[in-house]
This record gives structure tokens, sequence and C-alpha cells, in this order.
């Protein structure tokens, strides 16, 4: 593991822990947040700057199972804190700071030989850009509905201390979580259409099982939103909805390269 991916880790870490007080604990919160963004900033720039030298190689863009796992997960990460400047999503740098951190971790250990791609037209590119942060917001959803769910039970049966207090209203967690599904199910439309005009066959035996989990995930997302349009959907229906079609469209992402590239050794 060399000493650039270990300082991001570190920071990583560091990041995780400061936040973690401020959730918490709330002691010298000012300190505490401006020590948050500085370690969580600084390990995204030293992650960044890792995923450069690891993608873009002579050979191709690498983007096999653990680049793309690491790549992901500093995009949910930047795109985590970022969000945290202008709205209530605290919370989730704890749990996003960590799941870089793994990513990393995962990458150097495990990550030796990667998926190449010899010919990365500008449609592609877009493809990819469009579905890697489809994946990102739409994860970031997952864990505001899960947020939810637990500040929902804690309200329910009046545990009024801990984790609740750190928490905004009930509607404001809901308006977030909706203001994700939207831009996640925009991003995910532009993906699943960038895909349909520029690979050459979206449903060739080794991209089938991805194009229609993601379009499964899309039309629950769809339904999702639907549903909270006409009938007011929210609270726990809006988490069920959100955390199944989180879990449709990670199948669909991950699922398939870790069986092809893991399992069955394809490329």
């Amino acid at each position: 593991m060399t000493s650039v991916i270990s300082g991001s880790i570190t920071l990583y870490v560091l990041a995780a822990i400061c936040q973690g007080l401020i959730v918490f604990k709330r002691s010298n919160v000012p300190f505490l947040h401006k020590c948050t963004l500085i370690l969580g900033g600084l390990a995204i720039i030293i992650h960044g700057l890792n995923l450069v030298e690891n993608l873009f190689t002579e050979q191709g863009l690498s983007l096999g199972f653990y680049n793309a796992s690491s790549l992901i997960a500093w995009f949910i990460t930047t795109l985590g804190l970022l969000s945290s400047l202008r709205r209530p999503t605290e919370l989730m740098l704890v749990i996003l700071f960590p799941i870089a951190a793994l990513s990393l971790i995962c990458k150097a250990i495990l990550g030796q030989q990667e998926l190449l791609l010899t010919h990365v037209t500008p449609g592609i590119a877009a493809h990819i850009l469009s579905s890697i942060l489809a994946y990102s917001v739409l994860t970031l959803a997952a864990i505001q509905a899960a947020v939810l769910q637990v500040q929902e039970y804690q309200l329910k049966h009046r545990h009024l201390k801990g984790i609740i207090q750190a928490l905004p209203p009930l509607q404001t967690m809901e308006k977030l979580l909706f203001e994700l599904v939207w831009v996640g199910i925009i991003l995910l439309s532009l993906a699943i259409i960038s895909g349909a005009i520029y690979l050459e066959n979206i449903f060739a035996q080794h991209l089938v099982h991805k194009t229609l989990l993601s379009i499964a995930a899309w039309i629950i997302f769809s339904l999702l939103l639907w549903g909270r349009h006409q009938w007011g959907w929210r609270s726990q229906t809006a988490v069920r909805w959100t955390l199944g079609g989180f879990v449709v469209l990670m199948l669909g992402y991950f699922g398939s390269k870790l069986v092809l590239e893991l399992i069955l050794k394809t490329g």
C-alpha cells in the first residue's frame, strides 16, 4: 500500500472521527466542523489524484471492479461533502468517509488486475460519467432513506436523545430524500439513453443483466416519484421504494461486474 493511499485513508478516518464527534457528542462543533472539511477535503483530493493515476493508463481506461468501486466511492464522498455545506447531510459523512477509505484498502490489496477499455469515444465517456453520477446520487438517496427510517423509528418510540438530536425535522429529511431521487433518476435516464445510443449492443450477453436491472431500478424510482405526486407517498413507503430501487441498481452494476470480472474472470 503506497504512502499516498495510506495518507488518504488516514485522513478519511480522522475526518469520520471529527464528524462523529459533531453528530454524537455535539462538542465544540465549529472547530470540529472545520477539521472535518479540511481533513475530508484533503482526503478527497489525494484520493482523486490516485484515481487519475490508476484510471488513465497508456493501454486505455482501467475501469475494472476495484477501480470502479474506488471511483464511485470518491464521487459519493465528494457529493456528500459538498452537499453538507448547504444541506443537513452531516450524518452521511460518518458513513461515507469510512466507505471511501475501505474502497482504497480493497483497491490496494485486491485490485491488481483491472479491465481495460481501449477505445473510449466521447459518447461512451458521457455514458460512463452519467452512470457513475447516477449511482452516486442514488446511493446518497439510499443512505438518506436509511437515516430517515432510523429517525422515524426513534420518534415513534419517543427516543429523543442521541442521534435524533443531530437530525433536522422529519419533513426536511423527506424533502432532501426526494430531491436526491429526482436528481438521481434524471442522471439514470441520461445513462440509459446514452447507453442505448453509443453502446454497440446494449443487450449483449455481458451487458444484458446490467441493462435490464438498470431499467428496472429506473421504473421503481419513477413509480416512487409518481406515488409521491399522486398519493403523497412519504415516510416508510418512500424509504422502502428508495432502498428497493437502490438494491436493484446495485445488483445491476456491482453484481454484474462482480460475477463477470471476479468470479467468471471474463473481460
